[in-house]
């Protein structure tokens, strides 16, 4: 067994990739749970949402969705991951097809509106790649 703990190896960079929507809340919290956990023992980290989980990042949805009933909102979950200090990408070239404007209609959490093309940087310098 390794005796090196995660903390005392050099920055660590894991992304998350969230495929995932509100057509399935139940897969909604946990990457954001999960990223927060990660960010707050320093590893960076960021999500990329594409396919439907940009729907994830459009005002109005995350406001109203959660993973469970009675559970908390997915914007809460997603509050806490920025605080954590996640990094949140959105796909540019899959929002036309869920009529989302990135200069109106994502929430304010969005750190980036980005091509596939940094998405294959991310993981390519990535540590650990995660889906959901």
């Amino acid at each position: 067994m390794n005796p090196e703990h995660y903390l005392e190896n050099e920055e660590q960079l894991v992304v998350i990739i969230m495929t995932s929507g509100p057509t399935e809340p139940g897969r909604c919290a946990t990457p954001f749970y999960l990223g927060s956990v990660m960010a707050s023992m320093d590893i960076d980290v960021h999500i990329f949402f594409t396919m439907e989980g940009v729907r994830l990042m459009q005002r109005g949805v995350a406001e109203d969705l959660r993973a469970m009933e009675g559970g908390k909102l997915i914007i809460d979950f997603i509050r806490d991951a920025k605080r954590a200090g996640v990094s949140l990408h959105v796909c540019h070239p899959a929002l036309p097809g869920y009529k989302i404007d990135p200069s109106t209609d994502l929430i304010p959490e969005v750190d980036e509106v980005n091509r596939a093309s940094e998405l294959a940087d991310l993981v390519l310098r990535s540590d650990k790649t995660l889906t959901f």
